[in-house]
């Protein structure tokens, strides 16, 4: 590999934690007044993730939403993410940051196309990853995650059919690793589609590290990648792996947790054509400056009606229920 080539591979190095700013101090002393707690998903910005309750991935804050002992929830992510908060927690106040931040994979299935598929299928039983919107979670059986989606497939028996939804990345994974021909809908997330198989095999060789992805991740990145799991369990299989450098293909913010909780290894953002890291421009919109607005106004708020709360709670409780 060229010297200018090798450029557009830096590595992700560890620094010291920066000192809270104003900002977060101020967000600190809201949170302890309105009796709030802050969930953030590995996906936001690291000066969120400094002043959260918890930092996780969509199944670890789904338990620590329905665990939440506080009065509001503050959900740093995308609309589906508080979404499930609000159905797991009806009477408690839920904001979003920004009300904007959306999910090009749950944008892709609009519940009444899923309708018209499962009218078609109508012995089928639907699973549905939560990276989707309440009204599809009202047509599914099952949620699932990508940290527990095996799992809970390997629970259904094999002689029954399932509609797999909205991603079709991770429902050909489980196909592959299970032997399934589940139905897949065609939905896809726009920030792991972009990544390709050629820059991950050029950065492996380059490094001599080996290279973990998300199963959100298109299957010839799988292939040529030595691990594909959520990113929750990435930071026990970077614990457990024997390289001290490992190449990650995931938004570039869940670095940040991979080098507080494991601080004895490099870890190095897998490239894309044009750009060094991948961002999601929906969780780019949570800001601390958001997150303090809206610990002051309480505002915006996730509002559901009662019959989507209850319709979509039982897919979910399932989930909870089987993994």
């Amino acid at each position: 590999m060229s010297q200018e080539n090798a450029k557009i591979f830096p590595p992700f190095k560890s620094e010291p934690e920066k000192p809270l700013s104003e900002v977060q101090k101020e967000i600190l002393r809201l949170k302890k007044q309105k009796r709030a707690v802050i969930l953030a998903h590995n996906y936001v910005a690291e000066d969120i993730q400094q002043v959260a309750d918890f930092a996780g991935d969509s199944l670890a804050l789904a338990r620590k939403a329905k665990q939440a002992d506080a009065d509001v929830i503050v959900f740093c992510g995308v609309h589906f993410m508080a979404e499930t908060a609000k159905i797991l927690n009806p009477s408690k106040t839920v904001v979003l940051p920004d009300i904007s931040a959306g999910c090009s994979l749950a944008d892709s299935c609009p519940p009444d196309e899923l309708a018209k598929l499962k009218a078609q299928h109508p012995g089928a039983i639907v699973i549905s990853y939560i990276n989707c919107s309440a009204a599809v979670k009202t047509l599914s059986d099952i949620i699932c995650t990508s940290g527990n989606a095996l799992e809970i497939v390997k629970k259904i028996p094999e002689d029954k059919q399932i509609i797999f939804c909205p991603d079709k990345n991770l429902g050909s994974w489980i196909n592959e690793k299970l032997g399934r021909n589940m139905i897949l809908w065609d939905g896809s997330c726009y920030a792991h589609e972009e990544y390709n198989a050629k820059d991950i095999l050029e950065m492996k060789e380059h490094f001599g590290a080996p290279a973990v992805c998300h199963p959100e991740c298109p299957k010839a990145v799988r292939d040529v990648c030595d691990e594909v799991c959520s990113t929750e369990k990435m930071i026990s299989w970077s614990k457990s792996c024997k390289s001290d450098k490992i190449i990650v293909a995931t938004v570039v913010e869940m670095l940040h947790r991979l080098r507080r909780e494991v601080p004895e290894k490099t870890f190095i953002a897998a490239k894309l054509p044009g750009k060094n890291c991948q961002q999601c421009k929906f969780m780019k919109l949570n800001t601390a400056e958001k997150l303090l607005e809206c610990l002051k106004t309480l505002k915006p708020q996730i509002d559901l009606d009662e019959r989507t709360i209850a319709l979509a709670a039982k897919p979910i409780e399932k989930m909870l229920e089987l993994s």
